[in-house]
């Protein structure tokens, strides 16, 4: 099939399920953004998944499931990661761990790691699809590879729905930027990339939570130059300058080109526009688009570190 077949109801995730089966890609929804999905132990629907999105086949895939029981049996989770694991999922938390059953996921998923990142979503339509089809998949954001990541299906599908033979409406996504992703592996937990998880809340249930240092390369989105539109950004703006559109936070005038991420300077907000105004501003080809100071806390880290990834300033 050329492009993916939208599907609604009960089809939809029948048509899903008949799809990861026979080797195929998925669009489908996550309460984070939209993935691209291909059964995680089939090397050859991995293989199209990172052709879809023209992605570096070093850069690892986050494995999705259903539920911890299968998390166990792919990876080798500690104390630490039940304890995480109780407290948020089904949820936009990603643990990377060491492999237990390197069949369960090819080693092109891992890109050739001893670890393995594992996650369960939150999302109704996700759970399942995840549920129905009994497997895990590997499923990174459906766009193609250093673009915003799309947060609804019609930017999915324009991103990657040419390699789809399914594709899954679950409406607008609930918290717009990607999950946190976090190692325990020897040492310290690690912080790999933000997300809506926050820093405060991996603390709160275990304790200290270290930086990536060397452990980056195991996470997906570590790339200096990610979720970039075409257009040029300048962070930390008070205002734009002549030809530039803005992305505001907080009091703002309106106007043509002025795409407010919370009007309240509300994080959750802002997170859930971001992936969509940075599309909606880049689509009138300013000069540059213009954004403005984001608190660091909570997260607004998570916010600000897709930003810096966008402008190129991380690396």
């Amino acid at each position: 099939m050329a492009g993916a077949a939208r599907h609604e109801g009960r089809e939809a995730l029948a048509a899903g399920v008949r799809t990861l089966r026979g080797g195929g890609l998925v669009i489908f929804p996550t309460e984070t953004v939209y993935g691209l999905a291909a059964d995680a132990a089939n090397a050859e629907a991995v293989a199209k998944l990172y052709l879809a999105k023209g992605r570096p086949a070093f850069n690892p895939l986050i494995i999705h499931l259903s539920d911890w029981r299968l998390a166990a049996r792919i990876a080798r989770l500690d104390g630490r990661a039940l304890a995480l694991i109780s407290a948020f999922w089904p949820g936009p938390l990603t643990i990377v761990a060491p492999v237990a059953d390197e069949a369960l996921v090819c080693a092109l998923a891992r890109a050739g790691l001893d670890t393995v990142a594992v996650r369960a979503p939150r999302h109704p339509l996700a759970m399942a699809l995840l549920d129905r089809f009994g497997g895990s998949v590997a499923a990174p954001s459906a766009n193609r590879s250093g673009r915003p990541s799309p947060t609804t299906l019609a930017d999915a599908v324009a991103e990657t729905g040419d390699a789809a033979s399914a594709a899954i409406d679950g409406g607008p996504c609930e918290v717009g930027l990607e999950s946190t992703v976090l190692a325990l592996l020897d040492g310290p937990p690690r912080l790999l990339r933000p997300g809506a998880v926050t820093r405060q809340e991996l603390e709160a249930v275990i304790g200290p939570v270290a930086e990536a240092l060397g452990d980056a390369r195991r996470s997906p989105g570590r790339m200096a130059r990610h979720y970039a539109p075409v257009s040029p950004l300048r962070l930390d703006a008070e205002a734009p300058a002549s030809g530039e559109a803005f992305l505001a936070f907080g009091a703002s005038p309106d106007g043509p080109r002025i795409f407010n991420l919370s009007p309240t300077a509300n994080l959750a907000e802002a997170a859930a526009n971001l992936f969509s105004y940075l599309r909606a501003a880049d689509a009138l080809n300013p000069t540059a688009i213009a954004v403005a100071p984001i608190p660091p806390s909570g997260l607004g880290e998570a916010i600000n570190d897709r930003l810096k990834r966008a402008a190129g300033r991380v690396g």
